[in-house]
């Protein structure tokens, strides 16, 4: 499980980087480059990090389904996710 103040650091970049996607998106249009330095850092989605959005953890992440590979297997197992069973051969 991440420690709570790392999500909420994430989470807080999701915030920023939504706010200024479309003053972004116009800067780069006109090319000014020294605009778009003057913007926060955390506006940039680069510096977003997938996270399972049950735990946190950011290594092993499945993007298709959002959490991560150990939170997927047991979701599988238990047969809360529609269409995925282990397979067996």
């Amino acid at each position: 499980m991440a420690k709570e103040s790392i999500k909420a650091r994430e989470r807080k970049r999701r915030k920023m980087v939504e706010k200024y996607a479309a003053k972004r998106a116009a800067l780069k249009e006109a090319g000014d480059y020294e605009g778009l330095q003057r913007l926060p850092r955390n506006a940039s989605p680069v510096r977003l990090h997938n996270r399972c959005q049950l735990t946190g953890r950011p290594k092993g992440y499945m993007r298709q389904f959002g959490v991560s590979r150990i939170n997927f297997r047991e979701m599988a197992l238990k047969g809360l996710i529609p269409g995925v069973k282990k397979a067996s051969w």
